[in-house]
């Protein structure tokens, strides 16, 4: 309710400049008169624009739907070891503190754009997953939605619904095993501010979409098929581009160079370039390069994505380095 009523206000400040305009009409001095009814039209126009785009992107907040899946993980000594190094390579990059999962970052210091507040969790029994069901668990890695049915908006501009059930289901065991550490997460941990709720109204802010079925992954190994699945959950792509092609000429920029470059690497190189942050022509990856996390995978992780990186079709990239 406290949320709604920012919309609401601004929409009636709307209304007031609507109502201000509709008075200046009976001013006398012609000038003044349509000083005063462009300057309250403008006025109007801009909070109502802003009241509508809040009151949408506010019902977009509560719109996110999915069911809760039955599900009971068994909690097997390999289920265990796979989801500790799903959560090791993949989750620790927001939630991991002090060698724990124990959250408390606010991602939203780091968005260039400020849209609000974003507390990552807890994924420690000491957090709030000690309460939810494995079921409830799997719906937030799969789509971004919580026990109580808030919309975890950072985690869904990830890909943690690419993840397998299978491989959901793993990191599920591990997380189950972890010994309670920090504290728990504060109630409410995302929250919108008024240009983020505006951003999601108009569609710029947007996660990915709500998922439903069985998502199954090629069997295990060093090969390229179990690569492009492993990538498919790693958000590659966001700093890399949809093909993994970096910059190409007349497309949007992206931050990172093209992948195709691993094709001149050897097996060996490729895994101790993402165990040491250095590549085989002793240049360092960027601090903004999640070397560590994705060095966290065992060699038969790194095997496969070596190879199908290794066998990209050659990129026109301009950003090469």
């Amino acid at each position: 309710m406290l949320t709604l009523m920012g919309p609401v206000a601004v929409l009636a400040l709307a209304a007031l400049f609507a109502w201000a305009g509709a008075r200046s009409w009976h001013i006398r001095h012609r000038l003044l008169r349509l000083s005063a009814v462009v300057c309250s039209a403008l006025l109007c126009l801009a909070c109502g624009s802003a009241g509508v785009l809040g009151t949408v992107g506010l019902f977009k907040l509560h719109a996110r739907r999915a069911l809760v899946p039955e599900v009971r993980v068994a909690g097997t000594p390999e289920q265990i070891r796979r989801g500790g190094m799903i959560a090791a390579s993949f989750c620790g990059g927001c939630h991991e503190r002090n060698d724990a999962l124990i959250g408390g970052y606010d991602l939203g210091n780091y968005l260039s754009v400020p849209l609000g507040r974003f507390i990552t969790s807890n994924l420690t029994p000491a957090g709030e997953l000690g309460r939810w069901s494995d079921g409830e668990i799997f719906r937030a890695i799969r789509n971004s939605i919580g026990r109580d049915g808030d919309w975890l908006i950072i985690m869904s501009l990830t890909s943690s619904g690419n993840l397998s059930d299978e491989d959901i289901q793993s990191l599920i065991a591990y997380l189950r095993q972890l010994p309670a550490a920090g504290r728990a997460t504060p109630s409410a941990p995302d929250r919108l501010n008024p240009l983020g709720l505006m951003m999601l109204g108009a569609g710029v802010l947007a996660g990915k979409p709500v998922l439903s079925g069985v998502l199954t992954a090629p069997p295990r190994g060093p090969n390229s098929r179990y690569g492009e699945y492993l990538l498919s959950y790693q958000d590659c792509r966001g700093c890399h581009g949809a093909t993994l092609a970096g910059s190409v000429p007349g497309g949007r920029a992206a931050l990172g160079p093209a992948l195709d470059r691993v094709r001149s690497w050897k097996r060996e190189e490729f895994i101790a370039t993402m165990r040491t942050g250095v590549d085989p022509q002793g240049h360092e990856l960027t601090s903004a390069m999640p070397w560590r996390p994705l060095g966290m995978m065992d060699d038969e992780a790194l095997s496969a994505i070596y190879e199908y990186l290794a066998h990209l079709p050659l990129a026109q990239s301009v950003a090469r380095n």
